[in-house]
């Protein structure tokens, strides 16, 4: 009786060697062995398991760890040889330990499939990611309540319709952006519950019959349970889309941000001034200080976005349980995390050291009208309906607009054409400065709100830790 034609470990089915075409077409070793340090990790945890219940003896098990552990050290230098024949990172990693550690090295798969073997890899990688991931959101935070804080008093026109609509202050405007990144850490955390189920002893997608200890295994690498079908557990990628979902709005957050600042860095507005460091020159116009930090993260946003739409694709047509389509979800992930951690890391540095240029947000409060809702305002407190107040200031803006004029600029006489209701205190209602202070509803741009609220923030910052 002849032996197997293929050398693959699962190879004693088949007669005809794997065709070279199809080994590149199916080879993943050269993206998945990012999975290496995950991949070593649960092999040992399993490996205690195995010993543990009397599956394999405790010198098979040492010997198992001692390999692995050894193999780690060379990926970890860069020694270790990796095989586009041996497929992937896991068959690339058993095949080394038998050459290392001989026969107890082939017991290391007894009870496990590479099925639950890759969905355990790849949960405990999105894990780590999480984390670091939320770290650097941490100090994103920590810029933006930087910049609040160092510019607490400034007041800036604050903008609907890229239209100048009220006044606010920097330090307000910044916080805006600070929530939208709490949101982010909070979407993080949550799903950091659901990726951190074990899915080790789901085997190829039935279980086992071996006497495994799930919850021992869990416990060795961090997770907070264990799976509770097995079937799901090996098919299951929700845990990515959910991560790569949370990473997409995180892109659209720093897209606001970036978009804002490739505006407010222009000649035409000139409110900020972008450190040198973080922008680059022309070719040919030698004036030119580029934005591109921000116009580059903008612009990275759609490979996130289209991340996610591949891992949504992927999963939408598979069949229970593990297809080898689910190979196509590392690539993926892995680009996006790669790509939402650099922007996330590159803008909080920017954020940190850019400036913004007062002299032009305070030219910028004289035109555009900012205190019109003011007025109104003035006149409902004097009995008027909003709407009639409303279409009184209308007329007074149409009325600035045909003259050339700005509201703070007319005389009392001049604002009593438009309602003898005005009076001599409506000065200090439609300047800007009243008009900021006045907001003093919690969540108001008014100084005390806004101080309230950076020390809101900053508590929050200093209470916020994704693993208690």
């Amino acid at each position: 009786m002849t032996g197997p034609a293929s050398p693959k470990p699962w190879g004693g089915r088949f007669r005809e060697a794997t065709a070279h075409l199809v080994e590149r077409f199916t080879a993943s070793v050269h993206f998945d062995r990012r999975l290496a340090p995950y991949d070593i990790a649960g092999s040992i945890a399993h490996a205690r398991m195995l010993s543990k219940q009397g599956i394999i003896t405790r010198d098979e098990r040492d010997a198992i760890v001692s390999g692995l552990e050894g193999i780690l050290d060379e990926i970890s230098a860069g020694s270790f040889v990796w095989r586009e024949d041996l497929e992937d990172v896991h068959m690339n990693i058993e095949r080394a330990l038998v050459e290392r550690i001989g026969e107890a090295g082939k017991k290391l798969h007894t009870a496990r499939s590479r099925n639950d073997q890759v969905a355990t890899d790849a949960r405990l990688y999105v894990r780590d990611e999480i984390d670091r991931i939320d770290g650097l959101l941490g100090r994103l935070q920590k810029a933006l309540v930087h910049q609040a804080r160092s510019h607490v008093d400034l007041v800036i026109p604050g903008y609907t319709h890229l239209q100048r609509a009220q006044p606010v202050l920097w330090a307000h405007h910044m916080l805006a952006y600070f929530e939208m990144f709490r949101r982010d850490r909070e979407r993080l955390a949550d799903c950091r519950k659901r990726v951190n189920i074990c899915p080790l002893g789901s085997s190829a997608l039935a279980g086992t019959g071996f006497p495994l200890d799930r919850e021992f295994v869990a416990r060795e690498l961090g997770f907070d349970g264990i799976s509770a079908n097995s079937m799901d557990a090996v098919g299951d990628r929700d845990f990515m889309i959910e991560f790569a979902g949370a990473l997409a709005i995180v892109m659209i957050h720093l897209s606001r941000l970036s978009e804002e600042l490739v505006l407010w860095s222009t000649s035409e507005f000139s409110f900020v001034d972008l450190p040198d460091a973080f922008c680059t020159g022309s070719s040919i116009m030698p004036q030119k200080k580029n934005p591109d930090v921000p116009e580059l993260v903008r612009g990275k946003t759609g490979r996130v976005l289209g991340h996610l739409m591949a891992l949504l694709t992927l999963m939408k047509g598979l069949p229970l349980a593990y297809n080898r389509d689910l190979q196509e979800d590392k690539e993926a992930i892995f680009d996006a995390v790669d790509t939402a951690a650099s922007s996330v890391e590159v803008m909080a540095e920017l954020v940190e050291k850019m400036r913004p240029v007062e002299d032009r947000l305070r030219d910028a409060l004289r035109g555009g009208f900012l205190t019109a809702t003011d007025l109104a305002d003035y006149l409902v407190r004097r009995g008027v309906p909003f709407r009639t107040a409303h279409s009184i200031v209308g007329e007074a803006v149409a009325w600035c607009v045909d003259n050339g004029r700005e509201l703070h600029e007319l005389s009392i006489d001049e604002l009593r054409r438009f309602s003898p209701l005005i009076g001599a205190d409506v000065l200090s209602y439609i300047a800007v400065e009243g008009s900021v202070r006045s907001r003093k509803v919690p969540g108001g741009t008014a100084p005390e709100a806004v101080r309230t609220a950076l020390d809101a923030a900053e508590r929050w910052l200093e209470g916020m830790n994704l693993n208690p």
